[in-house]
């Protein structure tokens, strides 16, 4: 039970110095650090290989064309309904 007291004040402890150092820390030096952060982000980054990227590419072509598809069909759908209601008939 005790060890528990024990760590959580050490991660009190530890989450207030970075506050504190946070708070001191100027305009630069944050400008520099997250600099470095992005630096650090950019190298876990996986280019995709040429097959990858021509896999990638189709599946998202034919998710597009489905989906034009999909809402071109819809379109059709709501004019008929909407010539139906407002107007005499279909306007085709």
């Amino acid at each position: 039970m005790a060890s528990k007291d024990v760590e959580a004040t050490a991660d009190d402890v530890v989450a207030k110095a970075k506050q504190d150092r946070a708070s001191r820390r100027g305009p630069f030096a944050a400008i520099v650090l997250f600099i470095r952060q992005v630096m650090g982000e950019l190298r876990k980054v996986v280019t995709p290989t040429r097959k990858e990227l021509f896999s990638y590419t189709g599946v998202v072509l034919v998710f597009v064309i489905v989906m034009m598809i999909l809402v071109s069909v819809l379109d059709f759908v709501f004019g008929l309904g909407v010539g139906y209601v407002f107007g005499n008939g279909p306007t085709a």
